[in-house]
């Protein structure tokens, strides 16, 4: 964003006395502001950011907005005054985005968000000028951020929606408007919230609210709860693992050096990517549509898959020194996600002596036990030994103690009895999968092993 202080204020329907300021970025933190940015304050309940303003422009800003009930304005700064700091954020980058030529691909789901955003993005950068989603931006703040964030000749933006309840996604897709969408797939993240699987399907179905005319859906047409959605909605195109699907995908090998494949029904063609699991493999088929809408041909799009580079702690293959692998899947955990990571570690060749460090799921809502429980049925025999952390995982640690003949560990909040089984057990044979939500911080058990 590149604008004159005229033009914001114009945006926001206030006035100015300042002129020909030049405004390049939006910033809510003055920690992270660069000079030239439009200065946000918000008042929370422990910070209010009106009292950062004169620090801001300390730092470079080159104007603040200025909520109208807020006493005390500094004098003789370049301040917009408007009733609300949240909502002019989201008009500015509403009336930015009606500026722009740029395509928008929105994405939402319960799992994979970040990992399809990587890949679609990694698929169409060697070709066009591609902007995405930094870090945990796809909320009512972050999404407008990311849209002011967009040069004015990017082609196309990769913005990735989250929501916490209903009617949160719809207002994300009005304000991006997105050319496409994609529903990664529904799981149970956020049931304490909407309720039900039904519910979250309900729910991320929003993203087609601000669906241009012109727009396609491309959904996880292994989901029947998303059917009811898309049966009345002919833009909506479905891919995954069933032969149903306009686009699938088989013969889906496992390599120490990612994953290879084949599609069929809308392309038929044989790729690869850097990242291992089956549930990656169907974030890809969603990256592929979008590329064939943009114009790519199977060569291009092989090439850059090949290549693609996802966010760390996503089925990240990491190599020790001495020689045992950690798969670092350790961003978040839902049921779905979790058991997608535990069919690959079963049924991986890569190496024979197989671990799992799990912790705990989160916002699993009044089932969460049931959920935890019912993950033994997925750690068979061929597992050497699990580690579990984290009060949750007490659970599952009483469901597998009477049965499981393989190393079981249980730790609640210390990370070192893991670490020093491991130290003890695992060899360069060894294969671990590292699993759990955000909140376990589970990559602080592969840091020793890393030398970090």
């Amino acid at each position: 964003m590149k604008k004159k202080i005229e033009q914001i204020a114009k945006w926001l329907g206030t006035k100015t006395s300042f002129k020909g300021i030049e405004v390049t970025g939006a910033s809510i933190n003055t920690r992270t502001l660069k000079p030239g940015d439009l200065f946000i304050p918000f008042r929370g309940e422990n910070v209010n950011g009106h009292k950062y303003v004169e620090q801001a422009f300390e730092a470079g800003a080159a104007a603040a907005l200025w909520q109208r009930d807020e006493p005390n304005p500094p004098e003789n700064l370049p301040l917009l005054m408007v009733d609300d700091c949240e909502a002019a954020l989201q008009e500015m980058a509403r009336a930015y985005r009606d500026e722009l030529s740029v395509t928008v691909i929105g994405i939402t789901g319960s799992n994979g968000k970040t990992s399809t955003k990587d890949l679609v993005a990694s698929v169409l950068k060697p070709y066009f000028k591609v902007q995405k989603t930094q870090g945990n931006y796809n909320n009512e703040i972050g999404l407008p951020l990311t849209i002011l964030s967009l040069d004015e000749d990017t082609k196309f933006a990769v913005l990735e929606m989250g929501m916490s309840g209903f009617g949160q996604i719809e207002f994300l897709s009005e304000l991006a408007r997105p050319d496409y969408a994609i529903i990664t797939n529904i799981g149970e993240a956020h049931m304490q919230d909407l309720g039900s699987r039904e519910g979250i399907a309900q729910a991320k179905f929003e993203i087609t609210a601000g669906l241009e005319s012109h727009g396609k859906l491309f959904y996880d047409g292994d989901e029947p709860l998303l059917l009811p959605f898309v049966e009345n909605f002919p833009q909506a195109v479905s891919f995954g693992f069933d032969d149903n699907n306009e686009l699938t995908v088989t013969d889906i090998k496992a390599t120490e050096n990612g994953s290879s494949f084949l599609v069929s029904g809308i392309i038929d063609a044989a790729f690869t990517i850097p990242v291992l699991g089956e549930h990656q493999v169907k974030n890809t088929l969603s990256a592929i549509l979008v590329a064939l809408e943009a114009g790519l041909s199977e060569e291009d799009i092989r090439k850059s898959l090949k290549d693609a580079a996802l966010t760390d702690m996503r089925m990240q293959i990491i190599k020790t020194e001495q020689g045992a692998t950690f798969i670092n899947d350790a961003y978040n955990a839902a049921p779905s996600s979790m058991n997608a990571a535990l069919n690959f570690i079963r049924e991986t060749t890569m190496k024979d002596d197989k671990w799992v460090v799990l912790g705990d799921m989160l916002e699993l809502g009044e089932n969460e036990q049931a959920y935890h429980e019912a993950l033994a049925k997925n750690i068979t025999e061929d597992i050497a030994g699990v580690c579990l952390y984290g009060p949750r995982m007490k659970w599952l640690y009483d469901k597998m103690a009477p049965s499981f003949k393989g190393e079981l560990l249980w730790s609640e909040d210390d990370y070192a009895p893991i670490v020093s089984l491991l130290k003890e057990k695992i060899t360069p044979d060894s294969i671990i999968l590292v699993k759990g939500s955000r909140g376990m911080a589970l990559e602080h058990i592969i840091e020793p092993f890393t030398g970090q």
